[in-house]
């Protein structure tokens, strides 16, 4: 429903509030009309090759798309860097690890012609291409192991959808898999544990678990889940339209709402259990046998029980307000979308719980009950142990709830009913009407090869990290406000390739990483820094700055303390009590050298040293992490305790792999900066050794720019 047709909540201001709506579509009427033909809203096509003069220097597609405008621009590509810089900038970039000395002397001293792209394949086989590459995506996912808010609760289970993707990313799954399973993998792939898990998803958002008004805390679910889905596959802050029409984008408040209505019939589960077929039916038969071992004494409970909770039950139900009542009493197949809100509401003040049920027995009932569970106990090595359980959406049974244009955003002031639909901007096609399998009706409109957004948004993800800035800077709005792509043949070029190599990620990988455009070195010419100062064209490497994660795993794998277990809960690495007084510390040692993708990932309290290198608030999307240079980051790299035990660890390795003081020095060097130290450096070297232990040399070498930067 557009503006002019809502009622008017203060008729005194409707002239004032006409004018100002006429302004605004004086203001913006040429631009909506040039936005109905905005870039994002195509399809991809592919283009030609560009020709270029420099022949020589292309060694795949990419590299014609980044001449052919390097070359208009009278700059000329730095030269390749060398094989040294080369494989600890694709080992860091592949699996966020070090390369080791033996595996750098490996490849500069091989002559094959193809020894680049094997050590590429080699570390795209790796198990630690996932933790990486997964990272990257649980930033955009918003991911979290804690509600937020006052409470900030633990969600006991969330990790297994970080295992969900570091998984997904080893084994390749194909891109367009990997967005059904997210977007709707308990219809589309209901036997399937992982698809299950992948729907968490959904409900990765803060969640105010003590909200007094349950119907809003499902509100702001809701409203969390569609934003984060238009950001991360779509690139569209629909957002901004969720209590008006976009200013910006041609995207109406009812688009806002038609894409809500795929996700409103789901039911929000927290612990949805988890299991193949065959593992579900072996657990059914345990049931099966150990519910007849327990029966009889577990019927006598039940006897004993039963009008005790009928009596609490009726009590809680009396305090309903009549038309709860109402709802609840009618039948299940028979309640209306509203009776069925109102059920889901109040169900939880009707739980009866078994400490409420012992509390209210009779003391003859008190003694008899003890021993009944006694008996129960007695069976407990027959119980079979529960199926693992996830944060999962479950579609509801029965009529699906309505979904209504919400005025100005508010719960409270309901508009227009409103049926499923994708953005009208991105096609006319309807959604279904009905209650059935809505999110796979979404899922496959989105995974779509000619969805013009999908491949698109993906594919600059990728060459985003790879190259320090994506073709569209903005790679979580590709509308109208979003920047313009600054090679637009090539984004195209990459999201028909991505769709023709059966969405595979790994192979996207190779095609940019064999690239010349990413062998270059970092060197600035001088023509560079004149006509193209922030690389927009690619002329040269960008210098990066590694994240916390990657710091802290380069720390612990360069002093030889990394564990490289992979999978399960979150880990609690020791902190500084002052630093974080309620963070406790895993009790087994190992565990708090863990890769720090699985450092535990509590909202209201951030693992203190990954803070200080810009960890992003996983409240909302994270496109691209911020790279800020603060004091506490040098302080952090001074005199936090991880650095500090890995400076000693450091020191210890090499004392027992090196002989003399020039070798520890030397090897050193290669393991903290994957180089041999230049003669300056070896004489600055020895002359602090001869005032400071090799501990406070490894130190130091933490704290060289070439640590933290990858060229």
């Amino acid at each position: 429903m557009s503006a002019g047709h809502r009622r008017d909540p203060c008729p005194g201001a409707t002239v004032t509030r006409v004018f100002s709506c006429l302004l605004l579509f004086v203001l913006t009427a040429p631009l909506a009309a040039a936005d109905q033909d905005h870039w994002a809203w195509r399809k991809s096509v592919r283009p030609a090759l560009p020709a270029v003069k420099y022949r020589a220097w292309p060694r795949n597609a990419i590299d014609h798309f980044i001449l052919a405008r390097l070359e208009a621009a009278g700059l000329h590509p730095a030269p390749p860097a060398s094989r040294a810089a080369l494989i600890r900038r694709v080992t860091f970039d592949l699996i966020g690890l070090p390369p080791a000395p033996p595996e750098i002397d490996a490849f500069v001293n091989d002559p094959a012609p193809d020894a680049y792209e094997r050590l590429v394949d080699q570390l795209l086989a790796s198990p630690h291409y996932g933790e990486r590459w997964g990272r990257h995506w649980l930033d955009v996912a918003r991911f979290a192991e804690s509600n937020g808010y006052e409470f900030d609760e633990v969600r006991p289970d969330a990790w297994r959808y970080r295992d969900y993707v570091i998984r997904a990313f080893n084994e390749d799954r194909p891109y367009d898999r990997f967005v059904l399973e997210q977007l709707a993998g308990d219809e589309l792939f209901p036997d399937d544990p992982e698809a299950l898990i992948a729907t968490g998803f959904n409900l990765l958002g803060p969640d105010m678990t003590d909200a007094f008004e349950q119907a809003q805390r499902r509100q702001n679910s809701l409203n969390d889940m569609t934003d984060t889905a238009g950001l991360a596959f779509l690139g569209l802050t629909l957002a901004c339209a969720r209590c008006h029409d976009h200013k910006f984008e041609p995207i109406p408040q009812s688009d806002y709402y038609r894409f809500q209505a795929f996700f409103t019939p789901a039911t929000f589960r927290r612990d949805l259990p988890i299991a193949g077929r065959s593992q579900r039916e072996a657990l059914a038969k345990a049931q099966r046998d150990y519910t007849a071992l327990v029966k009889p004494t577990r019927d006598a409970l039940d006897r004993l029980e039963e009008p005790y909770r009928r009596r609490l039950y009726e009590a809680q139900f009396a305090k309903l307000a009549d038309e709860a009542r109402a709802a609840h009493e009618t039948a299940p197949e028979r309640r209306t979308a509203q009776q069925t809100e109102l059920v889901e509401k109040t169900a939880r003040l009707l739980v009866v719980s078994p400490q409420a049920v012992v509390a209210a027995l009779g003391p003859a009932d008190r003694v008899r009950h003890e021993e009944l569970s006694e008996q129960v106990k007695k069976f407990d090595d027959h119980k079979p142990p529960p199926l693992p359980v996830a944060m999962a959406l479950q579609d509801a049974t029965g009529a699906a709830p309505k979904t209504f244009l919400l005025e100005r955003g508010e719960l409270s002031q309901r508009g227009e009913e409103v049926q499923p639909g994708f953005p009208v901007i991105l096609g006319s096609e309807a959604g279904p009407h009905d209650g059935a399998a809505r999110r796979a009706a979404l899922a496959r409109w989105v995974a779509r090869p000619n969805n013009p957004l999908t491949a698109r948004v993906l594919v600059n993800r990728l060459w985003q990290h790879h190259f320090g800035r994506g073709l569209v800077a903005t790679p979580n709005d590709f509308g109208v406000r979003g920047e313009r792509p600054t090679h637009p043949e090539l984004l195209d070029f990459l999201a028909c390739e991505f769709v023709a190599r059966g969405w595979s990620l790994k192979q996207m990988h190779r095609l940019m990483l064999l690239s010349a455009t990413y062998q270059q070195g970092t060197a600035l010419s001088a023509e560079g820094r004149r006509v193209d100062p922030d690389n927009r064209l690619f002329s040269r490497r960008n210098r990066l700055r590694l994240e916390g994660e990657i710091i802290r795993d380069s720390l612990l794998a360069v002093s030889g303390r990394l564990n490289r277990a992979m999978g399960g809960p979150g880990v609690f690495p020791a902190v500084a009590p002052e630093a974080a007084p309620v963070w406790k510390a895993s009790p087994d040692p190992r565990d708090h050298v863990r890769r720090s993708v699985y450092v535990f990932a509590r909202r209201n309290l951030r693992f203190p040293f990954l803070e200080a290198f810009d960890l992003p608030d996983s409240s909302l999307s994270c496109p691209k992490r911020e790279r800020s240079t603060t004091a506490t980051q040098a302080l952090a790299l001074l005199n936090a305790a991880d650095v500090s035990a890995a400076a000693k660890a450091l020191a210890a390795r090499v004392m027992a792999e090196a002989m003399t003081e020039e070798e520890r020095v030397a090897l050193a060097y290669r393991l903290v900066l994957g180089r041999r130290p230049t003669a300056q450096e070896r004489e600055l070297s020895r002359q602090f050794l001869g005032k400071s232990p090799l501990s406070e040399l490894c130190r130091a070498l933490f704290n060289v720019n070439e640590f933290v930067y990858l060229d």
